[in-house]
């Protein structure tokens, strides 16, 4: 006689996205890196560990929803593409701009968050979602754009 497979439950789920809460920023759409870098700075400064956040963009470059993808050390923060784009493809976002801080004040970037901009990068080409700048936030108004510098 056959064995017979156990049964397995399947669940059956819905997606949403929860408002947590709300900012006002006064720049309507971000055209510039330093716009950009601006909102960035109202969540970024003064921390005393890296934080990687995503703000998702509609098709005029307005902001929709901004999330923070992962809390690290003094020093690093573990980002991956899932974790970005998982509030990306929720907020219906047409584009992202990548944002983390370094609690150094130094805003120059590693070969790490290079890599990571590069991997991001190629994840949202596949998703339709382009990643428009990485943005590194250093002390008092210094930043780094990736986009800028041309490694994006």
């Amino acid at each position: 006689m056959k064995k017979q497979s156990p049964v397995k439950r399947v669940n059956i789920v819905s997606l949403k996205l929860i408002k947590e809460g709300s900012v006002l920023y006064d720049v309507r759409h971000l055209t510039t890196p330093a716009d950009a870098a601006g909102l960035g700075r109202l969540f970024l400064s003064d921390l005393d560990r890296e934080q990687v956040l995503v703000c998702c963009l509609d098709n005029k470059n307005q902001p929709v929803s901004i999330n923070v993808v992962s809390i690290g050390t003094i020093n690093c923060s573990e980002v991956h593409p899932r974790e970005v784009f998982k509030t990306a493809v929720l907020s219906s976002a047409a584009s992202i701009i990548l944002f983390h801080n370094h609690p150094s004040g130094d805003p120059e970037p590693s070969q790490e968050d290079l890599a990571v901009s590069k991997r991001i990068k190629d994840a949202g080409e596949l998703l339709g979602i382009e990643l428009l700048d990485h943005i590194i936030i250093g002390s008092e108004d210094s930043y780094c754009s990736l986009k800028e510098r041309g490694s994006l």
